[in-house]
């Protein structure tokens, strides 16, 4: 059993006797609170943050981050509270320790909402202050290897959460070693009979090629010796268990093919002595094309930095090499925890890059309501490996694999994505759902008064983009949810001739209390969105003023009239098409607002014995924007026809959107184009329109 004297002695090598004496009071603390507790194997609770505090010593992690550790579960399972440990170990620990508990005290709905709201609480501390996420990870990594005394079921949903959520993060710090111990102790879990399958056939592959590679380390030794290198390093470089199945699934290659690749580390003193041993090892062996990646000029997103190529060695056999100075394998290990341990000003220093990213997850947060739509977006980001492209300016913007130019956009800054209507790559238009590719020049075009568009969210691919588009047009639903509720209320009140001015402040308090809202714009709102009946309303207000109806009857007015510039709160159906000029009906859609129908619309036939569920509008007189109807036209089979009928709506100032063509017989087809107009006499120009192009034998507009 792991003893406090073992840290002790760890803590001792790199910190002053000081700062160890409040590391060991923090202990005592510690074991007097958990002293009756035991673990699922067992043993005295203790044990556990004894050991995770000796992984972050292991990693030379600061006295502060080593007494949260040791901490780290008292305000979540005993009696001890943050006051306390603030009181005693100052407000740095205490906000440490806060950082990592979960939130018990809070009710939720599920375990997947309990979960989410979890790690965004802890990933908000964790923007606070980094060591909140390094000391959760080694709390995991600790738990990871003794998950073996947990039940089965629960075995396979810690695994899978370490390799979904804990891994990648990990990785986006860049603490490469606990990423693949998370990775291999995650795969044995979840994957058992594979992971023991993989596991023997690599360690016999291992024991017959080690003279091989033995031979080649020799080899490239001599190399570097020959150009005059001295203190270098090299190491057989093994790839992990989880790094062999997942590249075996990702390009469905067998065992033997993925094994067939030997992979050597050349550790030099500086950088310029990384390009030197380059040019040494790609004289000696010839290397493939388009596999050299330089990633001390252009740093990953978790400031990751090595040259990387690939060689064919002798038997025609692929050999990777990485190369990089001591102090990049350092960071390659310790990611941004290299900030602790080595206290670098490099400004490519890992925790620089990190501090980037914990800005974007505050943008992400803040524009996002729920936690599981946080997490999913966090996620995104997570899983991603890196693309690199140029402003027009000549800056390098890192994004993850798959981003498109909305996502450039907003990861320059919010304002520039809102804005976005266009782009350049590499100085030529291109649409926004391009995806990227590393290497390119991006420009943004963007004017005023644009805005996001919901079609976004089908191609961005970054949280940031995401959560901001979403936040976007929540508010902007939100607006015209209270515009369209107030018309609504206002043609309720217009049916007993009273309008808004006429009320009272008195009266709307009184309702307002009643329906237990705080403001008229959120009243507005709910009827806007179809979460209250603009007929209920108006009269539960009227039956609080009678005076205003006396001596007037009720007439029947419009609830509302369409300007067609409603926006996202007003929709029309896809099942009757209706544009200006038809008899219409509004059918409310709780939580969506209203959807506008033609009044014989066969959909529209039940909602109409529910008065709940629909109210009476029409068109106003004059009509912005245009409208999509289906124009179902039967054509003689031939040459030409279709550019024919498309010329012609092209004459009529309409725009078609989409077309489909159906085959009769071998004479004829018939064609059903969605186009857009701006009311009934438009759609009767086109018509006639089309009934002059000859090979037209029958027109009629589409259901």
């Amino acid at each position: 059993m792991f003893a406090y004297t073992d840290l002790r002695d760890e803590l001792s090598h790199y910190l002053s006797a000081e700062k160890v004496d409040e590391i060991t009071q923090a202990y005592r603390v510690a074991a007097s609170a958990h002293q009756d507790q035991k673990r699922f194997s067992g043993e005295p609770y203790i044990t556990h943050p004894l050991e995770v505090a000796s992984i972050l010593a292991k990693m030379q992690m600061d006295h502060q981050c080593i007494m949260g550790a040791l901490l780290h579960d008292v305000i979540e399972d005993t009696s001890i509270s943050r006051d306390a440990i603030a009181s005693q170990f100052g407000e740095k620990v205490a906000e440490l320790v806060d950082g990592v508990s979960k939130l018990k005290q809070i009710k939720f709905e599920s375990r997947e909402q309990a979960q989410a709201e979890n790690f965004r609480k802890m990933m908000l501390a964790m923007a606070q202050d980094i060591r909140v996420i390094i000391i959760k990870l080694a709390d995991r990594l600790h738990n990871m290897r003794t998950l073996q005394a947990l039940p089965q079921e629960k075995k396979r949903r810690v695994a899978l959460e370490t390799l979904e959520i804990y891994a990648p993060i990990a990785h986006r710090l860049g603490i490469n070693h606990m990423r693949v111990e998370f990775e291999d102790l995650g795969f044995s879990y979840l994957y058992p009979l594979r992971y023991r399958v993989l596991k023997e056939a690599v360690q016999r592959a291992r024991s017959e090629r080690a003279a091989f590679i033995q031979s080649i380390e020799t080899q490239v030794k001599e190399k570097l010796q020959e150009v005059g290198l001295k203190n270098f390093e090299i190491k057989g470089r093994e790839k992990h268990l989880y790094g062999l199945y997942k590249k075996m699934l990702k390009k469905r290659l067998s065992l033997f093919e993925v094994m067939d690749v030997y992979a050597i580390r050349i550790i030099v003193d500086k950088p310029e002595e990384c390009y030197l041993a380059l040019g040494a090892i790609h004289s000696l062996y010839r290397p493939i094309s388009k596999q050299f990646k330089d990633y001390i000029a252009i740093p990953k997103a978790n400031g990751y930095q090595s040259l990387h190529t690939i060689l064919i060695g002798p038997s025609s056999i692929p050999i990777e090499i990485q190369i990089r100075t001591t102090e990049m394998e350092k960071a390659a290990e310790n990611g941004v925890a290299v900030h602790w341990l080595y206290k670098s000003t490099d400004k490519k220093a890992p925790y620089l890059y990190t501090n980037e990213w914990l800005q974007d997850l505050l943008d992400i947060q803040k524009n996002t309501g729920n936690p599981i739509e946080f997490i999913e977006n966090v996620k995104i980001d997570l899983f991603s490996d890196a693309v690199y492209l140029f402003t027009p300016k000549g800056n390098i913007l890192s994004l993850p694999q798959g981003a498109t130019p909305i996502d450039f956009a907003y990861m320059v800054h919010t304002d520039i994505g809102n804005t976005c209507v266009g782009c350049k790559i590499d100085r030529r238009f291109a649409p926004l759902s391009t995806r990227l590719k590393s290497g390119q020049t991006l420009e943004i075009i963007t004017e005023k008064e644009a805005h996001p568009n919901p079609a976004w969210l089908s191609f961005a691919s970054t949280g940031k983009a995401r959560s901001n588009i979403r936040h976007w047009l929540k508010n902007q639903q939100s607006s015209e949810a209270q515009a369209l509720g107030k018309r609504l209320i206002e043609g309720a009140l217009a049916c007993f001739q009273v309008s808004l001015k006429d009320l009272d402040e008195r009266t709307i308090h009184s309702v307002l209390k009643d329906l237990k809202l705080t403001k008229i714009e959120e009243l507005y709102e709910e009827v806007g969105l179809g979460k209250r009946l603009a007929v209920l309303v108006s009269q539960r207000i009227l039956d609080g003023q009678q005076q205003l109806l006396n001596g007037k009857t009720q007439k029947k007015h419009p609830l509302l009239t369409i300007k067609g510039t409603e926006g996202l709160v007003v929709s029309y159906g896809k099942c009757c098409y209706p544009i200006p000029g038809d008899l219409i009906i509004g059918q409310v859609l709780l939580g969506q607002g209203v959807m506008i129908h033609r009044e014989r619309c066969s959909k529209i036939v039940k909602v109409k014995k529910d008065p709940k569920q629909w109210v009476n509008i029409e068109w106003e007189v004059k009509v912005h924007g245009e409208f999509q109807v289906p124009v179902v036209l039967d054509v003689i089979n031939g040459r030409g026809v279709l550019a024919s009928v498309a010329a012609a709506i092209a004459e009529s100032n309409a725009n078609i959107v989409n077309v489909h063509v159906d085959e009769c017989d071998g004479k004829h087809n018939t064609i059903t184009f969605i186009i857009t107009v701006r009311d009934r006499s438009h759609l009767a120009r086109l018509m006639r329109r089309l009934r002059m192009v000859c090979e037209v034998t029958r027109i009629v507009r589409g259901k």
